[in-house]
């Protein structure tokens, strides 16, 4: 019993002294990891300031190893593979975050919108809504929304657009008066043209006039259909309350003005209006509608193509010099058809319209732009007139 009492006692210190070792060993090591991981983290945002995206990458995933613990790392992390268009990475990155128990309330809210936009990115257009509604109630609910309001857009799912845009108005995100009669233009298009009810779309555009009366597209669509329906005096109404409504948008009916005033009996009354938007804003569109009213009108041939040596003064135009040509006494010339095709070949991507958000060009107008979904991003004029 004493000889195992003294090797107890003789061993205790050797223990304790062991012991202290291994702490003072575990001690430098953890001061050595904690060096290491802030320096990885320098590392890799020195990388991703000189755009070397790869690098940053396996830098980042250097200091989350030493460090799993630090949130903003994964976020770092998350958004790098989102960058480079490795969602699925970026996917695990989130999924990750979230199934930690020990993640604050503020970082799940991050981790969960994160994730979301992960899912939009590769596209997963159904898993991504999923995770927008799981924002409901946080401090991204708002931004959730926004986003919803772009995917049921692209999904061309009106009444669910309508419904998060009236969220958004409500709680005070903006004015979506306008988004919103768009909407109830393209449900009365699927009314017309799908469920064949033109007077559910009538009653539709008549709404949409209603809720956003400076809105030129309900306008010039019920003018449309109230003329598909042989009602040209309703239509003409419809266009010409354009020019005190929404005066901008006169040069995009100039032509049917002309058209359903001539069918309606009033086509003094459409020149005389195309008169006054010319006065206040030349354009290349209504320039053209006035010669053709007057010509309509049995005003001589010479007299009423002056109207396009008028727009030339004030605003030099290789479209409004191709429109008069062709109505020049010379077009019986041989030469004539030649110098006409060349004119008109020139001229034509000049007669486009422009999306002013993302430059894309059209020959026809676009409500919503096909190249970045912005709505009315069109300006009413000619490249030319830009």
């Amino acid at each position: 019993m004493e000889f195992e009492l003294d090797w107890i006692l003789l061993g205790l210190p050797i223990v304790f002294a062991l012991g202290w070792l291994a702490s003072r060993f575990d001690l430098r090591q953890l001061r050595i990891d904690n060096r290491q991981a802030p320096k990885a983290y320098f590392k890799g945002l020195s990388y991703l300031l000189n755009e070397q995206q790869d690098q940053a990458i396996d830098a980042f995933i250097e200091a989350v190893q030493k460090d799993p613990e630090t949130t903003e790392l994964h976020f770092a992390l998350g958004n790098l593979f989102r960058r480079r268009g490795e969602y699925e990475r970026a996917v695990r990155v989130h999924e990750h975050l979230l199934s930690r128990a020990d993640l604050s309330g503020s970082d799940r809210e991050r981790a969960q919108y994160a994730l979301a936009q992960d899912f939009l990115k590769a596209g997963l257009l159904d898993r991504a809504e999923d995770a927008l509604l799981k924002l409901e109630g946080t401090r991204f609910q708002e931004q959730g929304w926004l986003t919803l309001l772009a995917l049921h857009e692209r999904a061309r799912d009106w009444p669910r657009a309508a419904e998060v845009a009236h969220r958004l108005q409500q709680a005070g995100q903006g004015d979506f008066t306008a988004r919103l009669a768009h909407y109830q233009c393209e449900l009365a298009a699927s009314a017309l043209n799908k469920q064949h009810d033109p007077q559910a779309a009538r009653a539709l555009l008549a709404q949409a006039i209603h809720d956003a009366p400076g809105a030129a597209r309900p306008r010039i669509e019920l003018a449309g259909l109230l003329a598909g329906q042989d009602d040209m005096a309703g239509a003409f109404e419809q266009l010409a309350a354009l020019e005190q409504q929404v005066p901008r948008a006169v040069p995009l009916v100039a032509s049917e003005l002309v058209r359903i005033g001539q069918a309606s009996g009033q086509l003094a009354r459409a020149d005389e209006l195309l008169q006054r938007s010319y006065a206040l804003a030349p354009s290349i569109d209504v320039a053209d509608a006035i010669v053709r009213a007057q010509l309509a009108t049995g005003v001589p041939a010479r007299q009423a193509r002056e109207g396009y040596v008028r727009h030339m003064r004030q605003e030099p135009s290789l479209i409004a010099a191709t429109r008069w040509l062709s109505h020049e006494a010379f077009a019986q010339d041989d030469a004539h058809p030649v110098v006409q095709r060349s004119l008109e070949h020139a001229a034509r991507p000049l007669a486009r319209y422009r999306c002013a958000a993302c430059g894309f060009e059209a020959q026809g107008y676009f409500w919503q732009c096909p190249g970045c979904q912005a709505w009315e991003s069109f300006p009413p004029k000619r490249i030319e007139e830009l």
